[in-house]
């Protein structure tokens, strides 16, 4: 059952807790060094930290209990976190995306790149918090947390109108977004008063189970659901990041935002079990909009003559599988759209890294200005085709096995013919990622491509990482899908039909 945490499962030392602290007192300590060289050591040692306590972290969960495990809880403050298959995937992501972020920020000689990563530790520290904790108010405050990060990013290094301009499309999507998921907290603490006699509560072992079927439902699941779609993006909410990808901080500031997929997973921790009957009255409404978001997205990709903003649309098509995935109720689905999500995660991150890396020997993420790049830089291309690859799902990546669990799920729930229809989406976004590598990389070389400098090493070791792991995983997928099999299954037989 939901309600139940293996208390006993707590190890010595209160591991989730020190989750959480070590970003926010690495912040502390780079901030105080200032930009000195010790800085950046500093930045990137906290971010390596992050990721060797979230590995130990993953050591000390059994992935085949159905319930929440190493519970931290705090009652007069709220405070009660704890972790299950699917929060140790996206903790592990979280960590290593930051840690190739720190890596990147040294890789362009970034100005003032101790106050970067201090900004960066910040915004994991929010992702974190998001990520572990059982509290939907808390979920909120750390939302709020990091998109103060992003935004600040987006700000502190913006040196044009047009990058302004996106950080304002930004600040208004995600307030908007924001404003939407708080006023649903609202009213799922409302919803519990009322039950209950007049006492509020935001946790969600509290909260489950005890909302009334009808309009408190209803009411939370459009609130929350919309709040966690713009952020995610979902079509049609997706007009944020196109303007941001083009304008904003190359890869860091967009990494931030989608590599770590906490809308898809805010949807799957808190509005799936928390309004079970509005998700089964609204369900083919949210799948009919995510299939045609599908060809929408990938038709308005094709369209696109920046590199960057293509990849904002591909972001955007590849999201609507994973709703797809995710609102199919099914077990497979679930835990499709959930590998899914972390195969998108890096595969995106190494692709706007390659992109990053291409505009700071160019000056341009044109498409009919670039051209034959593989020549200069074959690993970045190699790197960038990988990705792409993994996004579509090719075998030998994560995306293949996940891919298969959610048209497995969509055939299942929704018919062959509709999964056909979300199939064929996904070949057209092989189609528009490899015609961009085309153009960039393999197309005749123009004037000037000739003097494109070669891949710098740690250009080697941050698009190494990140192709390596998604290898390593497509390669060996059966300990993730072990990971997240069992909190998949639990979550979905709250939905059996």
């Amino acid at each position: 059952m939901l309600g139940e945490i293996l208390w006993h499962q707590q190890a010595a030392l209160p591991w989730l807790a020190l989750l959480q602290l070590l970003p926010l007192v690495g912040a502390a300590v780079v901030f105080a060094l200032g930009e000195r060289s010790t800085s950046v050591a500093a930045g990137k040692l906290f971010a390596l930290a992050e990721l060797v306590l979230a590995s130990v972290v993953a050591k000390h969960v059994d992935p085949l209990q159905p319930v929440f495990q190493l519970a931290e809880r705090i009652d007069l403050l709220g405070y009660h976190v704890a972790v299950d298959g699917i929060s140790v995937l996206f903790l592990l992501l979280t960590a290593l995306l930051t840690l190739l972020m720190t890596l990147y920020g040294m890789s362009r000689g970034m100005i003032s790149p101790g106050r970067l990563f201090a900004v960066l530790l910040v915004a994991e520290a929010g992702l974190v918090g998001m990520l572990l904790t059982l509290n939907i108010a808390w979920f909120a405050l750390f939302s709020a947390l990091e998109l103060w990060a992003v935004a600040y990013l987006l700000r502190r290094w913006a040196s044009s109108r047009a990058e302004v301009l996106a950080l304002a499309r930004f600040v208004q999507y995600q307030g908007f977004g924001l404003a939407l998921f708080v006023a649903g907290c609202f009213v799922l603490g409302w919803g519990h008063a009322e039950v209950t006699g007049g006492r509020w509560s935001f946790d969600l072992f509290d909260l489950s189970g005890k909302l009334p079927a009808g309009k408190f439902q209803t009411a939370a699941f459009y609130l929350l659901f919309y709040g966690l779609a713009v952020r995610t993006p979902l079509f049609p909410l997706h007009g944020w990041l196109p303007n941001m990808a083009q304008h904003g901080l190359i890869a860091v500031a967009p990494a931030l935002m989608v590599g770590v997929k906490v809308g898809i997973y805010g949807m799957a921790r808190f509005v799936l079990p928390l309004t079970p009957d509005a998700v089964l009255d609204w369900q083919p409404y949210v799948v009919g909009f995510a299939m045609a978001g599908v060809f929408f997205t990938a038709a308005l990709a094709f369209l696109q003559t920046n590199l960057r903003r293509l990849l904002a649309f591909a972001v955007v098509s590849h999201t609507s599988l994973l709703v797809t995935g995710l609102f199919s109720l099914h077990s497979a689905g679930i835990q499709g759209a959930m590998l899914l999500a972390a195969n998108f995660g890096l595969a995106v991150t190494g692709m706007w890294f390659v992109v990053g890396f291409v505009f700071r020997r160019t000056g341009t993420t044109e498409l009919h200005e670039l051209s034959g790049l593989f020549e200069r830089i074959p690993f970045l291309a190699v790197a960038f085709l990988i990705c792409g690859l993994a996004i579509v799902g090719m075998p030998g990546t994560p995306g293949f096995d996940a891919a298969h669990l959610i048209l497995e799920a969509s055939i299942a729930r929704f018919g062959a013919l509709s999964t056909v229809a979300t199939a064929l989406g996904n070949v057209a976004a092989a189609g528009f990622l490899l015609w961009a590598f085309q153009k960039a990389f393999l197309s005749q070389e123009k004037t000037g491509m000739h003097d494109v400098d070669r891949t710098q090493s740690m250009e080697y070791l941050v698009c190494g990482i990140a192709v390596a792991a998604l290898l390593a995983i497509g390669f060996f997928t059966e300990p993730w899908l072990q990971l997240t099999d069992v909190a998949s299954q639990a979550l979905a037989a709250r939905f059996v039909q």
